[in-house]
């Protein structure tokens, strides 16, 4: 099964990246969810939750506010002005 490689980056670091089978995050138009072979997408991010599912079904959180996200070829990079762990 194709998975996706996620980038998740502060203005001040990279807070986690890896191989995942879902990402969840919340942008100004709402929540959205990649599975690999996802359409392209270009979206604001909002404050929220991002929900990141490794591919061993263990999960990450993470706050993220201020940025933007993109997929594309199954490849998932969100770029926030702050983002931290908490989970």
């Amino acid at each position: 099964m194709a998975s996706l490689s996620v980038s998740l980056v502060s203005a001040e670091q990279e807070v986690w990246s890896g191989e995942a089978s879902l990402v969840v995050a919340k942008t100004v138009i709402g929540e959205i969810g990649f599975m690999a072979g996802h359409e392209p997408v270009l979206a604001i991010l909002a404050a929220g939750e991002v929900r990141i599912t490794r591919e061993d079904g263990t999960k990450v959180v993470a706050n993220a506010q201020d940025g933007f996200l993109s997929m594309a070829d199954n490849e998932v990079t969100i770029v926030a002005g702050t983002a931290a762990l908490i989970a």
